[in-house]
């Protein structure tokens, strides 16, 4: 008769104990080591909105005419605002139509647009202050959230979407309404009745501007 030895049975025990707690370190180990890389992104993220913010706010609150303001605004939103990628997603399926020189044209109007946008409310901001309410991941991208409060206004939510890696705002969501989304809703109603035409496009923008 074949007897089992005590010390082997005890021994497999104790090697599958060790498997097995070793497995589990090592899958907990992973997950901190995931959460790193997300939480270093959204910590930059943070710090990017904030700069950006207390920038935004000195020009918004601060002395001097609008068109003054409009020259501070500018290099503000160059520096912070990936415009270009903004621009190329709100002309959504039609950029790819557009010529080398029409997308060309069409950045440079939209970014004067966006410019314009801006520094055209800047009088109805005055006395504004922010509070941060926290980020999360938002697919490659994170969100950023503020309480934007105004004198004499209800304050209002307002996230920035900010992509990782060298960050950049790739859109704003004021009160759960994307600008970029509903600005591509727009070019994309308006070339859908002038016959997908770029050109009338870029001469709405032109118009846009001089009026």
């Amino acid at each position: 008769m074949i007897t089992k030895d005590p010390t082997m049975s005890f021994s497999h025990t104790n090697f599958s104990r060790r498997t097995v707690l070793t497995g589990a370190a090592a899958l907990v180990l992973a997950g901190i080591t995931g959460l790193r890389p997300a939480m270093a992104q959204q910590a930059q993220a943070d710090a990017f909105v904030k700069a950006f913010a207390n920038q935004l706010v000195a020009v918004v609150n601060g002395p001097g005419s609008s068109a003054s303001k409009q020259q501070a605004l500018a290099p503000l939103i160059e520096n912070s605002v990936d415009v270009a990628a903004i621009a190329r997603f709100c002309l959504g399926r039609y950029w790819n139509t557009a010529t080398p020189a029409q997308q060309a044209t069409y950045t440079q109007l939209f970014h004067q647009v966006l410019l314009n946008n801006i520094s055209g409310h800047l009088g109805e901001y005055q006395g504004v202050t922010y509070t941060m309410t926290g980020s999360h991941p938002q697919g490659d991208d994170t969100l950023v959230g503020t309480v934007i409060n105004r004198p004499n206004a209800p304050p209002a939510n307002v996230q920035w979407v900010v992509r990782n890696g060298t960050p950049k705002i790739l859109d704003v969501v004021a009160e759960g309404t994307s600008l970029r989304l509903t600005q591509r809703q727009d070019y994309s109603s308006y070339l859908s009745r002038h016959g997908g035409s770029i050109d009338a496009l870029l001469a709405a923008l032109k118009r846009q501007l001089n009026g």
